[in-house]
C-alpha cells in the first residue's frame, strides 16, 4: 500500500529532524495539513527545530501527548528520490539518518518567510574623496562584477565598517536597492555555440549527450591526458541536460578551480551558474538551496556537499578530477562524493561523468568490468603536446645540507627565465619546514594536543599543527632542555623552497601557492588568475597546483621530491604518487610551446617512478590491479576502518580489545579483523585514537555485520566510535 501524499490537519505524521535522535518522531500535521516530504518546524522540548515529513506516524505513544507541528516552511517538499538517497547513503556509510539530513539542509534561514532585503552594488558616481577604506569597497565590487551583496557581506569582504558603505551610498557611488531575498538565477542558453572540438572531443561529446538524452542511469569514465579538453566535452553533456529541461551538477575538488571554470561556463551558456562551496556567502547559500529545489537554478558548480542539494530534476552529475582525495569527507559523516554521486544518479535516473587524466583504480576497474562506459581523449587540444618527462638521479648530486634544487633543475629554470617562460617547482609539503629540531638534545617540537610534529610557517612566524590547526609562536629556547638558539628547521616545505628559489634566481618574480598562505578563497583565486596572466616567472606550489589549473606560459615543472609519497604503508601510496606526479607534470606545455617535467628522485629504478616516466598508464593500472586483487583489497575486496577515540587511553584500548574479541558477526561473513592498534597519529585534539581494520570479500554483506558488531559496544564517558567504509587514509 503506497503512502498518502498529503496529510490533513491533525493526522499523525512521522517527522525526521536534524537532531541526533536516531529516528523520526510522531507529530500531528499542522493547520492546513502538509504534503509528504514537507519541511516543517516542530517543537522538541522547549525548542523549535527543523524537520521533514517522512511518512505516517506510528502512533505507538500516548496520543494525548503528541504535539502538533507549528507550520510548513516555504520550501519545495523533499522529493521521494532525495529521501531514498539519504536513507541509502546512511545505510551504506552507517551514518545516523538525522546526520544525513543535516547535510541536506545546510543553508541558513530556511525557516524564514519570504521577505525583502537591502542589497548593494556599484553605482555610477565617484567618491568626493579617496580613502583607503573606500578604495577597498570599490575594489571588492569591481572584483565581483554585477553581483549584489548585503551590507554585512560587503563590509566583511572589503574589511571596512558599514558606515563607509553608507557614506558611498549617499554619494551615489554604491546603489542601495530593495530586492527579494531569493531570486532565480539567470537562464543559461544551451544553444549558444561552443568551442570547436577535435574529432576525439566531438565523438566523446556526442556519446555523452546521447546518454543524457536517454534519461536513464549510466556512468561514464571520461579519461583524457592533461590538456586534452575534457571540460569542453562534458560541457556538451551539460548542454544536453539543459536542453532537455533538466538540471546539472558539476563537482570540483578545489575551490580555487572555480574562478576559471565559471568563466568558461559563462562563455559557453551566456550566464553564470550557481556556485556552492564554503566560500559562498550565507545569503547565496540560502538562495541556491531554495532555487535548486524550485527549478530556478539550472546548473550548480560546487564542492562535494553540493551533492546534497534538493535538485528538482537532476539530469547529469559531473565529478571532475574524480580521483582527487578531497572528495572523501574525513570528519563527521564519512562519505566519498564520487561514490555518492553514482548512488544519487542511479536513484534519479541520470548520467554521471567521472573525468580524470589519472582515474582512481576503483573507477578504472569498474570500467574494465563493464560497469562504467569509457571514453578516451588521447591527445592534447590544439598545438599543445604532452611534456617530455625525465628523472634527475639525486644520488649523483652533492648539494649542501640546506639546498634541494639540483644543478640540472637550476639550469633548466634559468633557460626558461631567459626565454620569458614560466617554471614551477613542486613539493607536497606546506609550511617552511616539517620538523623543528633542537641540535642540543634532539627534541622535535610537537603539538601539545596531538601526536604530530608541528610545522614551521615562517610567514606566520608560528608553528602549526596540520592535524588540529593549533599554533604557537616560534620558540627561542628548546622546551625540553632550555638550550638557546639551538632550534633548527629540518627538511623543506613550500616556503623554504621559495626562499631557496629567491637566492638562486634573484631577478625572478616568484609566487608561492599553498592553501594556507591566503586569508580567503577569493584571495587565492585572484592570485591564480594573476599567475595565469604571467605575473610570476617561477611558481612554488604544493598539490594545490596539480588540480586543473592552466598556466599558458608554463613550460617547465620540477618535482623536488618525487619519492615523498612512496613512503609508508598506505595501500594507495603507489596510485597516489603516480596520479600526483602525472597531474603536476601535466601543467607544463599546455599552449603552443612544448613542456618538460623533471623529477628529482633517489629511486629512479622504483616501479612507480619508471611507470611515470614511461607514460604507460594502462600497464601501471593493470599491474596495480593485479597486486590489489591478489591481496583481496579494494577495489577487489572490501575494507572498513573503526576509529575509537577518547581522552582516557585505557578506556579506548579496552573498547578496542572488547570489539576484537567479540567479532562473531564478522567471522560469520568471513571477514578478518586487524587490531586494535594505535592510529599512526595516536592523539588528535587531546583525544587518543585506536584503529581496527576490517577486511572482507567483495560480495560480503559488510554493513549489516558491522552494524551488529559495533552495536554491541556500550559507549561510556566521552568514548566515540566512527566507522569509515572504504577508508581512503589510515592516519
Amino acid at each position: 500500500m503506497s503512502l498518502p501524499q498529503f496529510y490533513d490537519q491533525g493526522c499523525l505524521i512521522a517527522v525526521l529532524t536534524t537532531q541526533p535522535l536516531g529516528r523520526a518522531l510522531d507529530y500531528r500535521a499542522p493547520e492546513g495539513g502538509c504534503p509528504l516530504g514537507a519541511f516543517v518546524e516542530v517543537p522538541l522540548g522547549p525548542r523549535k527545530v527543523l524537520g521533514v515529513v517522512w511518512g505516517p506516524g506510528k502512533g505507538d505513544y500516548d496520543l494525548s501527548k503528541i504535539r502538533a507541528a507549528y507550520r510548513v516552511l516555504d520550501a519545495a517538499p523533499m522529493r521521494e528520490e532525495m529521501r531514498d538517497f539519504l536513507q541509502r547513503a546512511a545505510a551504506y556509510t552507517l551514518t545516523p539518518l538525522p546526520a544525513m539530513l543535516r547535510l541536506a539542509t545546510r543553508a541558513p534561514g530556511l525557516g524564514d518567510p519570504p521577505s525583502m532585503r537591502k542589497i548593494y552594488r556599484r553605482g555610477s558616481g565617484l567618491p568626493d574623496k579617496k580613502t583607503a577604506a573606500r578604495t577597498k569597497v570599490l575594489e571588492a565590487l569591481a572584483h565581483y562584477g554585477d553581483l549584489s551583496f548585503t551590507l554585512k557581506e560587503l563590509a566583511e569582504m572589503a574589511g571596512v565598517g558599514p558606515s563607509v558603505i553608507k557614506g558611498l551610498v549617499a554619494q551615489g557611488v554604491v546603489r542601495e536597492e530593495d530586492s527579494p531575498r531569493d531570486l532565480p538565477f539567470a537562464r543559461l542558453d544551451p544553444n549558444l555555440p561552443g568551442n570547436a572540438l577535435t574529432p576525439d572531443q566531438a565523438t566523446g561529446a556526442t556519446r555523452l549527450a546521447e546518454a543524457v538524452r536517454s534519461e536513464r542511469y549510466g556512468t561514464t569514465l571520461l579519461r583524457g591526458v592533461t590538456g586534452s579538453g575534457k571540460t569542453e566535452v562534458y560541457l556538451e553533456a551539460v548542454a544536453a541536460a539543459l536542453s532537455a529541461g533538466r538540471q546539472a551538477l558539476v563537482l570540483l575538488p578545489e575551490i580555487a578551480l572555480t574562478a576559471a571554470f565559471l568563466t568558461r561556463v559563462e562563455a559557453r551558456f551566456g550566464a553564470r551558474p550557481a556556485e556552492w562551496h564554503s566560500g559562498a556567502t550565507m545569503t547565496e547559500r540560502r538562495r541556491i538551496w531554495r532555487m535548486v529545489g524550485q527549478g530556478g537554478a539550472q546548473l550548480v558548480i560546487g564542492a562535494r556537499s553540493a551533492l546534497f542539494l534538493p535538485f528538482q530534476n537532476l539530469g547529469l552529475i559531473v565529478v571532475d578530477e574524480e580521483h582527487d582525495t578531497s572528495y572523501k569527507q574525513e570528519e563527521g559523516v564519512l562519505y566519498n562524493a564520487r561514490d555518492m554521486a553514482v548512488l544519487r544518479a542511479s536513484i534519479a535516473g541520470c548520467q554521471v561523468v567521472l573525468a580524470s587524466a589519472t582515474p582512481s583504480l576503483e573507477s578504472w576497474a569498474n570500467a574494465q568490468a563493464g560497469k562504467y562506459a569509457r571514453l578516451e581523449l588521447t591527445s592534447r587540444f590544439g598545438p599543445a603536446v604532452l611534456p617530455e618527462m625525465r628523472a634527475i638521479d639525486m644520488r649523483g648530486e652533492s648539494l649542501p645540507a640546506n639546498r634541494w634544487v639540483s644543478g640540472d633543475l637550476q639550469r633548466a629554470v634559468e633557460a626558461r627565465l631567459a626565454r620569458d617562460e614560466q617554471s614551477m617547482l613542486f613539493i607536497n609539503r606546506r609550511g617552511y619546514a616539517p620538523i623543528t629540531l633542537c641540535r642540543a638534545c634532539g627534541h622535535q617540537i610537537g603539538c601539545d594536543d596531538c601526536d604530530a610534529r608541528m610545522v614551521e610557517h615562517r610567514f606566520l612566524k608560528r608553528l602549526v599543527c596540520h592535524q588540529c590547526g593549533e599554533s604557537k609562536p616560534m620558540p627561542t629556547v628548546c622546551p625540553a632542555c632550555a638550550a638557546e638558539d639551538r632550534l633548527a628547521p629540518v627538511g623543506p616545505g613550500v616556503e623554504r623552497l621559495g626562499e631557496e628559489a629567491a637566492l638562486l634566481f634573484p631577478d625572478a618574480k616568484i609566487a608561492t601557492l599553498s592553501s594556507d598562505m591566503y586569508g580567503s578563497a577569493r584571495a587565492l583565486k585572484a592570485e591564480i588568475e594573476s599567475i595565469a596572466e604571467g605575473a610570476a616567472d617561477i611558481i612554488i606550489g604544493t598539490q594545490l597546483v596539480a588540480k586543473g589549473h592552466n598556466f599558458p606560459k608554463l613550460t617547465l615543472v620540477g618535482v623536488i621530491d618525487a619519492d615523498l609519497g612512496l613512503q609508508g604503508s598506505d595501500l594507495r601510496a603507489a596510485e597516489r604518487t603516480f596520479q600526483l606526479m602525472r597531474q603536476v607534470a601535466g601543467r607544463a606545455g599546455r599552449a603552443e610551446k612544448p613542456g618538460t617535467a623533471l623529477l628529482q628522485t633517489y629511486q629512479p629504478e622504483h616501479p612507480v617512478i619508471r611507470a611515470i616516466l614511461a607514460g604507460d598508464e594502462e600497464e601501471f593500472w593493470a599491474a596495480e590491479a593485479r597486486e590489489r586483487e591478489a591481496a583481496g583489497v579494494p577495489p577487489y575486496g572490501r575494507m572498513a576502518g573503526i576509529i575509537l577515540s577518547g581522552t582516557d587511553v585505557a578506556q579506548v584500548f579496552d573498547a578496542g580489545n572488547l570489539l576484537a574479541r567479540q567479532d562473531a558477526p564478522l567471522r560469520k561473513i568471513g571477514a578478518q579483523v586487524f587490531g586494535p592498534a594505535p592510529a599512526p597519529i595516536a592523539r588528535v585534539r587531546g583525544r587518543h585514537r585506536v584503529r581496527l581494520l576490517v577486511k572482507a570479500e567483495k560480495s560480503a554483506p559488510l554493513q549489516d555485520a558491522l552494524a551488529r558488531w559495533v552495536g554491541h559496544l556500550r559507549i561510556k564517558g566521552d568514548l566515540r566510535v566512527a566507522v569509515d567504509i572504504d577508508p581512503q587514509s589510515f592516519y
